[in-house]
């Protein structure tokens, strides 16, 4: 091969390198802009981070906001809650829970905030104290302590709960405490305290602590509210409904990925938290891949008839300030069609 071929060839190759290189550079710049061009949306949690959020943490962490045009930052709830900021307009969306939400629906000025997903279709609360108690059922309360926190709507469904059970609230002693570990709670001098199944009660079995659990919607079907569930601020859902259809697109394809893929969903909510127990995580995680939707037609959704029949239950017991709207508090016209 002569000079002038080689030359060429060289010549060749480095165009073919620079037009390379030029193409991955536009790449890149376009893949740097489409990241500035994301929008930001605020998503604050109700609680330290759970399995409860596993679908929003997947969601981002696969990219699937990012695919929606949007930014998501997760941050913790104020002390007066995510209700509250989500409210001001200061967080686009957040966690909060059927019975929370019912003291601001009722009052004269109501929070303006709205339910829009369902995280969990069923009620996954009850009842979890030491085996060695014999609380096996409501009416087994009687003569034991309850770690309350001071909640009317909470110590009513207590009430409810033991007397539909034909027992007798008045020899139960209401003890105020938080019992933020409900697993050590009942190995001190907490006998029973209120935990939801999916992260307490399976704490207690993954720590090999023998206990008794019953739920609440098994005595009865009133308490089959939605909890927990999304909420997102009306002047939002008003003014900018893409945005909210966005954000539950990818939110609800993250739940799914959570569904089908137990383990890898646990994965990625530990490595955005690696203070969690990871046995712990993926106890939970498979446990809940078969509860978020359960026998729901679609993730997500919220049944009326089980939504009003929990807000008429608080009103007969004049657990709330007035009677609500039928329908009032949710919708599930963001959820993807």
């Amino acid at each position: 091969m002569n000079f002038k071929k080689l030359t060429a060839l060289a010549l060749a190759a480095c165009f073919l390198l620079t037009a390379c290189g030029s193409k991955s550079q536009e790449k890149n710049a376009g893949a740097k802009s489409d990241q500035k061009n994301l929008k930001e949306v605020q998503f604050v949690l109700d609680w330290t981070p759970n399995t409860n959020h596993t679908g929003v943490y997947v969601a981002d962490a696969l990219g699937y906001y990012a695919e929606e045009g949007l930014k998501l930052n997760i941050v913790q709830p104020p002390e007066d809650g995510a209700e509250a900021l989500v409210a001001s307009g200061k967080a686009d969306f957040g966690v909060s829970f059927q019975d929370v939400l019912a003291a601001t629906f009722s009052n004269d000025n109501p929070l303006p905030i709205t339910a829009i997903c369902a995280i969990i279709n069923h009620n996954t609360s009850g009842i979890l104290s030491a085996k060695d108690k014999n609380i096996t059922r409501p009416k087994d309360m009687e003569g034991h302590n309850y770690a309350t926190w001071d909640n009317p709507i909470e110590q009513a469904i207590i009430k409810n709960v033991i007397q539909k059970d034909g027992g007798n609230p008045n020899k139960v002693e209401f003890i105020p405490s938080t019992a933020t570990d409900a697993v050590s709670a009942i190995q001190s001098k907490i006998d029973t305290v209120w935990v939801y199944y999916a992260w307490d009660g399976l704490a207690a079995q993954v720590k090999n602590v023998p206990h008794n659990y019953f739920s609440f919607i098994d005595i009865n079907p009133v308490f089959d509210y939605y909890s927990p569930v999304i909420i997102s601020n009306n002047q939002l859902l008003k003014e900018d409904p893409e945005t909210v259809k966005a954000f539950l697109r990818a939110t609800v394809k993250g739940y799914q990925y959570a569904m089908e893929n137990p383990e890898k969903a646990a994965e990625i909510l530990c490595k955005a938290n690696p203070e969690l127990d990871k046995d712990l995580v993926l106890a939970s995680q498979k446990w809940l891949a078969d509860q978020y939707q359960a026998d729901s037609k679609q993730f997500g959704y919220i049944d009326q008839t089980r939504w009003d029949r929990f807000y008429q239950w608080l009103a007969d017991e004049n657990l709330i300030k007035k009677p609500l709207d039928k329908g009032y508090g949710f919708t599930n016209d963001f959820l993807p069609q």
